[in-house]
C-alpha cells in the first residue's frame, strides 16, 4: 500500500525539473565532502614512525650535539616575501569617503574636523591583533606629515614601539637572564631596523655585535650579503637598508608596532620571539619631494643558550629563524637595498603576479614559502 503525498507536501512529479536537479547536485556534493578520506601510504608510514618514536621516548638531539644540528648546517632558517607596487582598491576608498566625508583633504563638507583628529596614539600591542587596522583615509603623505593616510600615524615612534614584557623566570632560567635576552633582542631589532646610519645603507654594526660569532656560518653569510649581495645572500632579509644614492628618509621618524614574547628555549636557556612592523617614509634622493612608504614586517626567533651546556658566547644571541614580508619594494632586485616605488614613476622590477595583501595587517601569521612570491599591496 503506497502513501499519498499530503496536500502541503508536493510529490516529486510536482517539483520543477531545475529545482530537482539542483537538489540532486547538492546532495551528491555533500556526500562527497563528508566521505572519509583514506590517508596515503606515505602518511601512514610517517604517522607510525612518529608514534613509535614517541612511545620509545626518543627526543631530537640537542643543538651542536647530533644530526639535527648537522642537517641545519648551523644556519638560521630564513624566508623573504615581497609585495611590490601599490594596488589601489577604488571601491573601498569611495565607501570610506561616503561613511566619513571629513576624510577628504581640506574637509570640503565643513564638518569642522581636522585631518589628524583621529590620530591619537594606540596603546601598546600586548596580544595578537584580531583584524587588520581600519581603512586608511584619503590623505596624501607629505614632508610635514609623512604618515598621513596610514594606520602607522597612530603607531609609536622608533624604539618607543619596542616595549619589553615583564621578565619572569622560565623553569631554571632566572628572571635576570630572561631580561638580558629581551634587551639583547631589542638591541638587535633597533640595530637592524631603526639605526639611522644602517637604514641609510651603512653596515649594521650594532645589530651584528649582538649575534653569537660561534653560531656556524651565520656572521659569514651576513657578511657576504653586505659585501656582495645576491639572491642567496640578501641582507634585506634581516636588515632594513636603503640606497642613499636613490632615496632618503622623509624625516627622522620610523613608525614601529609589535610585541615580544618569551618561553623556555631548546638550548637550556630562554627563547624570544619578536614580531614587529616598521614603516619607512622616503623621498627620492634628488628630484620631486613625493613621499612614499615601505612597510617591513619581521618575525625573529632568537635564543640565549646555557653556556655551561653549549659552545656559545655569553651575552650573545643565537638567531634561529627570521622571516619577513616587505611591502612596496621592487621585486627580485638583489643589490642589498630596499627599493620603494613611487606612484609617479614606473616599477624597476617585473610586474607582480602574486596576490594582493595589506602590509599593515598584523593579525595573520607569516606564511612560510620559497621566498619567490611577488604580489601587490593594497595600501602604503
Amino acid at each position: 500500500m503506497s502513501e499519498k503525498p499530503s496536500d502541503d507536501q508536493p510529490s516529486a512529479s510536482e517539483i520543477p525539473d531545475d529545482v530537482w536537479e539542483q537538489f540532486t547536485r547538492d546532495t551528491e556534493r555533500d556526500i562527497r565532502s563528508s566521505a572519509k578520506k583514506e590517508p596515503s601510504a606515505r602518511a601512514r608510514m610517517v604517522t607510525e614512525r612518529l608514534r613509535g618514536q614517541d612511545a620509545r621516548g626518543e627526543l631530537p638531539p640537542g643543538w651542536r650535539t647530533g644530526p639535527a644540528w648537522q642537517e641545519m648546517n648551523g644556519r638560521a632558517a630564513r624566508r623573504r616575501k615581497l609585495w611590490a607596487v601599490l594596488g589601489v582598491v577604488v571601491t573601498a576608498a569611495v565607501a570610506l569617503v561616503a561613511l566619513k566625508p571629513s576624510l577628504l583633504p581640506g574637509d570640503p563638507f565643513g564638518t569642522g574636523e581636522s585631518p589628524a583628529a583621529d590620530a591619537a596614539p594606540l596603546p601598546d600591542e600586548t596580544a595578537p591583533p584580531t583584524a587588520a587596522p581600519d581603512a586608511s583615509n584619503a590623505e596624501t603623505p607629505t614632508l610635514d606629515r609623512p604618515f598621513a593616510g596610514s594606520p602607522a600615524e597612530r603607531w609609536a615612534d622608533g624604539e618607543a614601539g619596542i616595549v619589553l614584557p615583564e621578565a619572569k623566570a622560565v623553569g631554571a632560567v632566572s628572571a635576570d637572564r630572561v631580561e638580558q635576552a629581551l634587551k639583547l633582542t631589542k638591541k638587535l631589532l633597533v640595530g637592524a631596523n631603526l639605526d639611522p646610519k644602517a637604514v641609510r645603507g651603512a653596515r649594521p654594526e650594532a645589530a651584528l655585535s649582538v649575534l653569537d660569532p660561534k653560531q656556524p656560518g651565520l656572521l659569514d653569510d651576513l657578511g657576504t650579503g653586505l659585501r656582495s649581495p645576491s639572491r642567496k645572500h640578501d641582507p634585506v632579509t634581516l636588515f632594513s637598508r636603503f640606497d642613499p644614492d636613490k632615496v632618503r628618509p622623509a624625516g627622522d621618524v620610523i613608525k614601529t608596532r609589535g610585541r615580544m614574547t618569551f618561553k623556555k628555549g631548546t638550548q637550556g636557556g630562554v627563547a624570544v620571539r619578536a614580531d614587529y612592523t616598521f614603516v619607512y617614509p622616503v623621498v627620492r634622493a634628488d628630484g620631486p619631494t613625493e613621499v612614499t612608504r615601505t612597510i617591513v614586517r619581521r618575525v625573529l626567533d632568537v635564543e640565549v643558550a646555557d653556556p655551561a651546556r653549549y659552545q656559545v658566547t655569553p651575552g650573545r644571541l643565537l638567531l634561529m629563524n627570521y622571516d619577513q614580508e616587505i611591502g612596496n619594494s621592487s621585486c627580485f632586485v638583489y643589490d642589498g637595498y630596499l627599493h620603494p616605488e613611487f606612484s609617479s614613476s614606473t616599477s624597476d622590477g617585473p610586474d607582480p603576479s602574486g596576490p594582493a595583501t595589506d602590509p599593515y595587517d598584523r593579525s595573520k601569521p607569516l606564511e612560510r614559502g620559497d621566498g619567490g612570491d611577488c604580489g601587490t599591496v593594497t595600501r602604503t
